[in-house]
């Protein structure tokens, strides 16, 4: 069924200026942002094959632009506003966690990265640059895919340690599968950090 062809109270946008945005399905969000479907496609129909090609809402997170582009009746103006729209709700993540300008302890740093890490469908190493007062001076994602001692350098991390004048470094690393039971490859990337920390000045945790 074509939008046209909808009453005014199944329309999204209409929806959500009488109900909310809140009120909305996630087709009906999509539906929303791609505005328009295809020849063959209702812009409802097209944002449910959009949603349908990944398992959860929440693995659009690392769509690409080819990906989005190889769906019929999706092209780059299309993808590029899901993208854009993708890019935004990260950002607005981030400021939010970036909010909290002092760790206190392992718990505070938890926090920070959570929201965004448990989204993640790939295995992240991410480090949290601290000042002497342990304020929050920088954050950045140093490696992407599963972690071992030769792809985890000590160099990396402390580059970035030297160059935000950080005097400790946080570092958080992901397990999409749920399993939050650190490897045996965990256990000697850390301790490989911890001692090249002690030759840098640099504290890890």
């Amino acid at each position: 069924m074509f939008i046209r062809e909808m009453s005014d109270t199944e329309k999204p946008r209409e929806r959500l200026q009488k109900k909310g945005v809140s009120s909305l399905s996630n087709i009906e969000l999509f539906a929303i942002i791609l505005e328009t479907g295809s020849r063959t496609e209702s812009v409802v129909d097209l944002a449910n094959k959009v949603i349908a090609k990944y398992s959860e809402i929440a693995d659009m997170r690392e769509a690409t632009l080819q990906e989005l582009m190889e769906m019929n009746g999706i092209g780059l103006a299309k993808a590029a506003k899901v993208l854009a729209a993708i890019e935004i709700s990260k950002r607005m993540g981030q400021q939010k966690t970036n909010s909290c300008p002092i760790i206190r302890g392992p718990q505070d740093g938890a926090d920070l990265v959570m929201q965004e890490m448990s989204l993640l469908s790939q295995e992240h190493f991410h480090c949290v640059f601290l000042s002497t007062r342990n304020r929050v001076l920088h954050r950045e994602t140093i490696f992407i895919g599963s972690l071992n001692s030769s792809v985890v350098h000590p160099r990396e991390i402390f580059k970035q340690a030297m160059k935000y004048s950080a005097a400790s470094v946080m570092c958080f690393h992901n397990h999409p599968s749920g399993d939050a039971s650190p490897s045996s490859q965990d256990i000697t990337v850390t301790k490989q950090l911890k001692k090249s920390g002690r030759f840098t000045r640099n504290s890890i945790n």
